[in-house]
């Protein structure tokens, strides 16, 4: 992986952690660090990861992040529980050839509007 850390800025701390926590914990990512107005995801034992805070100005526009998979059940799985906590769809899962042969994807729209997939790219079910 090339990049050690992510960080977005968001509106509502408390409503976006909450949607974090249920959307990727089919992806095994969890909290790993919480400090004052930010609050940082990854795998057990990992450094770095994805971080969400309210400190700093929101993105003018959309962003978009895509989580690893190792299987296409976490992506299926991902979605599910990300619609349930509250994201709009905006991409079922399925293969995105356009992408990749073995590029099988989920989108969804997070609290604050932002794209965040999930996505396997092998033929694992």
């Amino acid at each position: 992986m090339i990049i050690d850390h992510i960080g977005l800025v968001v509106r509502d701390l408390r409503k976006s952690k909450a949607f974090y926590v249920a959307a990727l914990a089919p992806l095994g990512i969890r909290i790993v660090k919480e400090m004052e107005g930010v609050v940082g995801f990854n795998e057990e034992g990992a450094r770095g990861g994805f971080w969400i805070g309210v400190h700093g100005q929101p993105p003018a526009g959309v962003v978009h992040v895509a989580f690893a998979a190792r299987e296409r059940a976490q992506v299926r799985a991902f979605h599910q529980a990300a619609l349930a906590a509250g994201a709009r769809d905006n991409g079922a899962p399925g293969l995105r050839p356009q992408y990749d042969a073995n590029y099988y994807g989920a989108f969804v729209l997070d609290p604050d509007g932002h794209n965040i997939e999930a996505v396997c790219r092998t033929t694992v079910e």
